[in-house]
């Protein structure tokens, strides 16, 4: 499959205008604490999008970037200034009293910098770019980070139901040999082994249905939820196949992952800092404009107004070799960037690999896992039946049961890695939620502006708006302190136990 064509229908263009709105000033509606809350992952990610704090700290950021390069563009507007002072003197030496006043007023502005304003300039617009990007990147760490918080939410509601099923089928069987202790076709040690794994089974029940809402809280937290939300997940762990090879997952993810681009553009901030270090080999030229006006004695007689303009140049012949240090180590600089860029390009790579091996690892145990449940299913059959009928031991049974419960989690252990290891495939792609990085970086390398750029790059009208940076939303708080257990594992008991 074309992998143009996988992105484009990997993309749910609907969720990204929510998601924008969301970072434009929208909010989802508010949960009280202890209330019950159904969602699927796209509703997952969409709360996750809306109120995770690192989304709204990197807009603030690129806000604090934009404004930033305002200061920097200003650099070269006129600048006025006024000075005024009044004295009057008097006393038994003073006949009369002695009063003077002077204002001056004055426009300045830079004619000539040896390029240190047009450097600054440039830097800073590479800075709000790298902030775009960074909050793209952002958006796209939030959005794995929540579906991976959602899968294991699904892998320890599943491993519940392997335990509850583990714990319902060794109390069977205890049931079953309590029965033929008591008419004497068993001894007593088949009793109390038998006593001894159904108790590690409900201890691995207990175990399970923390871990379950331990995941709930870590979810809740991630998505602006109160902690003690009853969180009610409305998928399964699927499989579905993924049709992309590495060597097309690795070329997507070099062109589109957000630390690629944001390597380059530190590649080009420092260039732009060896042009502001050489600056101070040129002179530096201002022009003026002054209006003066002061007078003296009493009255303000002898008022004299003039006025003047011209240009002013400096120009250090030599600065004790301080330009030349400044200058070579802007060269290091670069070359530490140009490193970076290519670390970061080698690591994308390496995170593509890995995420494409665990994908096909755990999708080879998918199928290896789900033949071992049938079989470990069977086996465990035959051992209940050769039990009963006296020609096999009570341990055989527990084996088989024990092998049937790790099959079981086997089976789902490898589901929730093959979905997560997809998560992390995308991740490292670099698929977009908000803006397109491919077409961002070729915006801004043929001269757009970084929110003309944003327009072209962006996945929706409403993803094309510029992020603002809102107030800072209030803690989340947690109220049912006094609950004796965590209602989120009990909800789940209940329901699976129906």
């Amino acid at each position: 499959m074309n992998i143009l064509n996988r992105i484009s229908k990997k993309i749910d263009k609907k969720l990204s205008a929510l998601v924008m709105a969301g970072l434009m000033g929208l909010s989802i509606s508010q949960v009280q604490a202890a209330d019950i809350v159904d969602l699927n992952l796209e509703e997952t990610v969409q709360r996750a999008y809306a109120n995770n704090r690192t989304i709204k700290q990197a807009s603030a950021g690129r806000e604090a970037a934009y404004w930033s390069l305002s200061a920097a563009r200003r650099q070269s507007n006129p600048t006025v200034s006024w000075q005024g002072s009044g004295q009057k003197v008097g006393g038994s030496y003073y006949p009369t009293y002695n009063r003077s006043f002077s204002n001056t007023a004055s426009i300045s502005m830079p004619v000539y910098s040896g390029g240190q304003l047009e450097a600054g300039r440039e830097t800073a617009r590479l800075g709000l770019n790298s902030a775009d990007l960074e909050l793209e990147q952002t958006l796209q760490n939030v959005r794995a980070t929540a579906t991976s918080l959602y899968y294991y939410v699904l892998q320890c509601r599943n491993q519940i139901e392997v335990e509850e099923e583990a714990v319902s089928v060794l109390q069977e069987h205890l049931d079953n040999v309590n029965a033929q202790f008591r008419v004497g076709t068993v001894a007593k040690s088949d009793v109390l082994a038998s006593q001894v794994q159904l108790a590690e089974s409900q201890q691995a029940l207990v175990n399970a249905q923390n871990a379950f809402d331990n995941a709930i809280a870590d979810l809740c937290n991630y998505i602006g939820l109160p902690a003690d939300t009853v969180l009610r997940p409305r998928d399964q762990l699927t499989y579905t196949k993924y049709n992309l090879n590495l060597e097309n997952c690795t070329k997507y993810a070099i062109d589109n992952s957000p630390a690629c681009a944001i390597a380059d553009l530190a590649v080009r901030e420092a260039e732009s800092n060896r042009k502001s270090a050489k600056s101070g080999y040129r002179p530096t030229v201002n022009a003026a404009v002054t209006k003066n006006i002061t007078g003296e004695h009493e009255f303000h007689k002898d008022i004299t107004d003039y006025w003047t303009a011209g240009l002013s140049a400096s120009w250090n012949i030599f600065d004790g070799g301080v330009t030349s240090s400044q200058v070579k180590q802007a060269d290091s600089a670069i070359v530490r960037a140009k490193e970076n860029a290519a670390a970061a390009r080698e690591e994308v790579q390496v995170n593509v690999q890995k995420a494409f091996l665990d994908l096909f690892s755990a999708e080879k145990n998918i199928s290896t896992t789900k033949i071992a449940v049938e079989r470990a299913e069977e086996d465990y059959k035959i051992a209940q039946v050769r039990y009963a009928a006296g020609v096999d031991t009570n341990l055989a049974v527990m084996d088989a049961q024990e092998k049937l419960t790790e099959a079981r989690s086997n089976y789902y252990t490898a589901l929730y890695r093959y979905n997560i290891a997809k998560a992390d495939l995308d991740q490292s792609m670099g698929i977009p939620v908000g803006i397109d990085v491919s077409r961002y970086v070729s915006a801004v390398e043929n001269g757009k502006t970084a929110a003309d750029a944003r327009e072209e790059a962006a996945i929706t009208d409403v993803a094309a708006e510029v992020p603002k940076a809102g107030e800072v939303a209030p803690v989340v708080t947690i109220s049912n302190l006094d609950v004796a257990s965590p209602i989120p594992a009990e909800t789940v008991e209940g329901e699976l136990t129906r």
